[in-house]
């Protein structure tokens, strides 16, 4: 997508060929700045601490993880060691172990000497595919943009989105973002409601994204979507997704099941977009789904745009919180998955 101008990915290999360059994500959007990752370690501590989010950008980084630890050193024992060190940076996403999956499978039976370069292809390899299927689910779900817009006669087509599915969480695209940017492309009036999605306010970044394509937006707090869907104001939702489950629940940030609630209450149409790697066949059901419990401190504190990121407490007391990072959406809320073979309405088709 476009950046200053400029034509780029969330994810590239830096110039020496070897070590990767990232957006760090915690300085959006006030800063944009870039991490450099020359270690296994570098990649744990990005995933981990969140300056790199979405499930599939997770799952990138998490690849070239891999392929630094065998650059650093190609045997087996290195190999398990960085595939179960990464593997925990975070447990929610699926694709984290997804990809590590593949690249440790594109390696492991090969020569100790080629194991490096071997993994620095199928991470290159998985960013590709992870490109080309965001742009299959534009395609997808732009359809139903189109009609929406037909039906109003050419009016802005009010879309609500929760957390950040955009280009910064994948490779490029986005999940949830794709057909938007298709629709705005094409000439297609749209309007974006944008989730702030405490408490790491990720929909801050997905207004940095629309604001840099030139898509019409509005920030909105997390719980005016209900009012807004109440007053009509709202044509459908597009969210993203971190694993849907094979019965089709949908594990996405803390907020989305509200959203679904609120979208059914008022025959609101709810969909879900995701990649064929956020898919998980090894989980029956949402009640299945580890949730990964952050830090109290990030419901506490809110980090400012500060030249050094200086942290203000927001709450008056000490209380204990509690703070899941996702929730659950039953897939009965879910209107269909818009995927990169089209629209599924049908869960047991995802798989």
């Amino acid at each position: 997508m476009k950046l200053d101008g400029q034509t780029t990915r969330s994810i590239w290999l830096e110039p020496d060929g070897w070590s990767v360059g990232i957006f760090d994500q915690r300085r959006l959007p006030w800063a944009l700045e870039r991490l450099v990752l020359r270690t296994p370690g570098d990649a744990y501590d990005a995933i981990a601490d969140m300056a790199t989010r979405g499930a599939p950008l997770i799952g990138a980084v998490a690849a070239y993880g891999l392929a630094l630890a065998l650059r650093e050193d190609p045997g087996v024992a290195s190999l398990e060691r960085a595939f179960a060190h990464l593997a925990s940076a975070r447990p929610t996403a699926v694709n984290l172990r997804w990809a590590l999956e593949r690249v440790r499978a594109a390696v492991v039976k090969q020569p100790t000497g080629e194991r490096a370069a071997l993994a620095y292809a199928e991470a290159a390899r998985l960013c590709e595919e992870d490109v080309a299927a965001n742009r299959a689910i534009g395609e997808a779900g732009l359809p139903l943009i189109r009609e929406i817009s037909a039906r109003k006669g050419g009016e802005p087509v009010n879309i609500l989105t929760h957390c950040n599915a955009g280009w910064l969480a994948t490779v490029d695209w986005g999940t949830a973002t794709a057909p938007i940017y298709l629709a705005h492309d094409e000439g297609i009036a749209v309007h974006i409601w944008v989730d702030e999605t405490r408490p790491r306010n990720q929909g801050a970044l997905t207004a940095f994204e629309l604001a840099g394509h030139g898509v019409p937006h509005s920030l909105i707090v997390d719980n005016a979507g209900g009012l807004l869907m109440q007053q009509g104001r709202v044509d459908m939702v597009i969210v993203g997704t971190d694993r849907v489950t094979v019965n089709g629940d949908v594990c996405n940030k803390i907020g989305t099941y509200l959203k679904a609630l609120a979208a059914q209450a008022h025959g609101v149409p709810f969909y879900v977009a995701l990649p064929s790697s956020t898919y998980d066949p090894a989980t029956p059901d949402g009640a299945s789904v580890p949730i990964e419990e952050r830090a109290a401190d990030e419901i506490r504190f809110m980090t400012g745009p500060d030249d050094h990121g200086v942290a203000v407490r927001i709450g008056v007391t000490a209380s204990p919180a509690v703070n899941p990072a996702f929730d659950i959406t039953p897939a009965g809320l879910v209107t269909a998955y818009i995927t990169q073979t089209g629209l599924v309405t049908d869960a047991k088709r995802l798989g």
